[in-house]
């Protein structure tokens, strides 16, 4: 039996797995100077379903101040996060398998689609399903 996923995947936890300053690296490598970027991308849990055995993660970017978050630029993120080298998700993926232990694995991840919460707020949702080891 696995832990309660809201007692592994507290904020300093989900900050290791997801260091605020792949944000820069990611901008950097995009557009050759961190500066460029327009927001800042954090990971969150959000929620466990146990009927479905489904982590619920989200990939929040937050607007940088003087720069505008809009649809438009962040629509395409899931295609772009799910491929890109230094967001990593198959290793970030891999990085919560082994903090759940060695009764569950993690069996197949998705990105949905960016939702935007608030003007500053668009989201991005993680889905990790997990199957019995």
């Amino acid at each position: 039996m696995m832990m309660q996923p809201e007692q592994i995947f507290t904020e300093k936890v989900l900050a290791d797995l997801f260091p605020p300053e792949r944000s820069n690296e990611f901008f950097d490598a995009l557009f050759g100077d961190a500066d460029e970027g327009a927001y800042d991308i954090a990971l969150r849990f959000a929620a466990y379903d146990r009927a479905t055995q489904t982590l619920q993660f989200n990939l929040d970017l937050h607007e940088r101040p003087g720069r505008c978050l809009v649809c438009n630029l962040t629509a395409g993120l899931p295609q772009v996060f799910s491929r890109h080298p230094i967001i990593n998700l198959n290793g970030l993926v891999t990085d919560i398998g082994r903090l759940l232990g060695d009764k569950v694995v993690c069996d197949q991840w998705q990105l949905g689609r960016t939702v935007q919460e608030e003007q500053s707020l668009h989201r991005i949702p993680l889905s990790i399903r997990l199957k019995n080891a």
